[in-house]
């Protein structure tokens, strides 16, 4: 019965489309860690590699379509556009297939892996896991862009967001579309904007969660944002009662950790978290610097970074590793990282000159100047390829725009969203107290995203819901929190 539901539900999404051109197979998606794998309607669109030369070499993207339950509905299909960049839009749903389902009653939901992730003529590259990289390891790093470089060649230069639009609307085009919503994540929402610039006609209602500020590179501020938002999860710990009660230096244990790890290094024998098998590290100021990164990122995670610190202040450095580890190496395989230097070399980089960068400022964060170095070095190698003129402009929008934040979001912080919301005629600004990166299943918000899309009217939506919505408790020891 369940797959003779699922084909007559496909049969009414290809029977709705207008004019249709883009053929669809029945298929599974998997979620990343291959924890499940949901069913949807399958297809790919090719296109030239090189969107001002048709001729050219040509790429497939890769398309999925989970149709609406609602054989009958008329609601405008939602596109997912992924973060990273790197990141597949069919992997980020498999992920979070239930944040959808509201949605996913009425609104046929279309995945399109931009160019460069995921099925779609991915460029993954081989570089050192983050933690592992020393303070100075330009040569390593360098090594290995030039590798990646030889792999790929310099058709790298056409993976960037400008080109990614014009896949959007072709895709659109070819399943019969006439208008859509969108629903952009982290860098997903640059890729929104530019499309909401471009197409302004096609576009019903956007989600923006998580929001990069079209008038901004991505870099220069990361470290500063990343400061910002470990010190608000400190303070949420001093003002939390349990919290500050199992860990009342908790300010000077990280204080001490930090001092530490600058010139000091550690060897640890650990069980890795991947294999179970034990293995030797070096605990290093990379280390310690992508364990509060990475943990910074959610409230999840970050409700383990006190007792994660303390145990590592008292001497007990394994747990903090492990669970940088595992998350570090879940990321970089959900992540193409030659997009995201299609990305980044050519839509950032070149800006941050105009950016009047403070490295005296940066250097002073816990994460100081590496990145943005590293991200400097990659780029002296990496081609520039196609940028829209406007990409750093104001957005003027008269399109419907619900904006997500989370308080403490380490990269994309509330004031992001703030300054684009400057330019959107009809938007709402939700900002969750305590969040991270991401609030797409935090709480209600699954419910409030399908009444904005269904009705368009951010102003009126009713969000009183999310008042009763906290983040999780502090763990006050490995065990998990306070009873």
């Amino acid at each position: 019965m369940k797959i003779l539901a699922i084909v007559m539900i496909a049969s009414a999404f290809c029977a709705s489309a207008f004019g249709a051109t883009l053929p669809l197979h029945e298929c599974r998606l998997e979620h990343p860690l291959a924890l499940d794998s949901v069913a949807a309607r399958c297809g790919t669109l090719r296109v030239a590699e090189d969107p001002a030369h048709p001729e050219s070499a040509a790429i497939d993207l890769s398309v999925a379509v989970v149709p609406a339950l609602d054989r009958r509905s008329e609601a405008a299909p939602l596109f997912l556009l992924a973060g990273g960049p790197g990141q597949s839009a069919q992997g980020l749903y498999a992920s979070f297939v239930g944040a959808f389902a509201r949605i996913n009653r009425e609104h046929d939901i279309v995945l399109v892996d931009q160019r460069g992730t995921g099925k779609s003529a991915p460029l993954f590259c081989d570089y050192p896991e983050e933690w592992q990289e020393s303070a100075d390891d330009t040569p390593a790093l360098r090594e290995a862009t030039s590798k990646c470089l030889a792999k790929f060649g310099p058709r790298v230069r056409f993976y960037t967001t400008s080109a990614a639009v014009q896949d959007l609307d072709e895709v659109r085009q070819a399943l019969g579309l006439r208008q859509i919503d969108l629903y952009g994540s982290s860098y997903g929402t640059r890729v929104a904007e530019l499309y909401m610039r471009r197409h302004p006609a096609n576009v019903h209602a956007a989600i923006l969660d998580g929001v990069v500020d079209p008038e901004k590179a991505i870099g220069p501020d990361t470290p500063l944002d990343g400061e910002a938002a470990l010190n608000l999860i400190m303070a949420r710990c001093r003002e939390d009662r349990d919290c500050s009660a199992a860990f009342p230096t908790l300010a000077q244990e990280l204080d001490a950790l930090r001092r530490k790890f600058g010139p000091a290094k550690e060897t640890l024998t650990l069980d890795d978290p991947s294999s179970g098998n034990p293995r030797q590290i070096e605990f290093n100021r990379a280390l310690l610097n992508a364990s509060l990164r990475f943990l910074s990122y959610g409230a999840s995670s970050a409700s383990l970074l006190p007792a994660l610190i303390h145990q590592g202040a008292v001497g007990n450095l394994r747990p903090l590793a492990s669970q940088t580890i595992m998350v570090a190496r879940q990321l970089r395989d959900q992540l193409a990282s030659g997009m995201q230097n299609s990305v980044v070399c050519s839509e950032d980089v070149p800006f941050f000159a105009a950016a009047g960068i403070d490295r005296g400022r940066i250097a002073a964060t816990y994460a100081g100047l590496d990145q943005l170095d590293a991200l400097t070095e990659v780029c002296k190698l990496w081609p520039q390829g196609p940028v829209d003129a406007d990409l750093h402009s104001p957005l003027r929008s008269a399109i419907p725009t619900l904006l997500l934040s989370g308080e403490a979001d380490p990269v994309t912080p509330p004031r992001d969203a703030e300054r684009l919301a400057q330019g959107l005629l009809h938007h709402r600004h939700l900002v969750l107290p305590g969040e991270g990166h991401g609030q797409l299943a935090t709480g209600c918000m699954p419910r409030l995203m399908a009444e904005f899309l269904n009705g368009a009217a951010p102003e009126s939506l009713d969000a009183a819901c999310l008042k009763q919505q906290a983040p999780p408790a502090f763990f006050v020891s490995l065990i998990g929190p306070a009873p």
